[in-house]
């Protein structure tokens, strides 16, 4: 069974726009969910962030692809009332950081979050990496 992890948007964006350092360590984490290693789970709310500043990169068109393909490649976790009022509570500085929190802890059995900015999730319950030390950490599992 494929292990849980919420992905953060900075991760997806650096992944589609290939932002240096941070694109390769981003491409391994969707290497691991192609594989079937890990399911990758995002945020609704993410989805528009990453569309608006993927297309900055690419255009439009080529970002609705990536868009489609993430509704295809990973699952993708709702964003209600409920998840809104956690996020105003968790006292996060990065409010959009908060909301992707509330919403990956509804999610069953996750296991981590990966971002690239751990600081933003300092006061998390869950476990929090970087791309980058993620895969370090999966090494004995792949």
């Amino acid at each position: 069974m494929a292990s849980k992890i919420f992905v953060d948007s900075d991760v997806i964006i650096d992944f589609f726009t290939d932002r240096e350092p941070f694109a390769s360590p981003a491409s391994k984490i969707f290497e691991l969910n192609e594989s079937g290693i890990v399911q990758i789970y995002i945020s609704a709310v993410s989805l528009n962030n990453i569309y608006y500043i993927v297309r900055k990169f690419i255009g439009h068109k080529n970002t609705i692809k990536i868009v489609e393909e993430l509704v295809e490649i990973a699952e993708i976790v709702g964003t209600t009332k409920n998840e809104i009022v956690q996020a105003l509570k968790n006292d996060f500085k990065d409010y959009e950081d908060s909301i992707q929190y509330s919403s990956a802890l509804n999610i069953e059995g996750l296991e981590a979050i990966v971002t690239r900015n751990t600081k933003d999730y300092a006061k998390a319950k869950l476990p929090i990496f970087t791309s980058e030390s993620y895969i370090k950490s999966m090494n004995d599992q792949i």
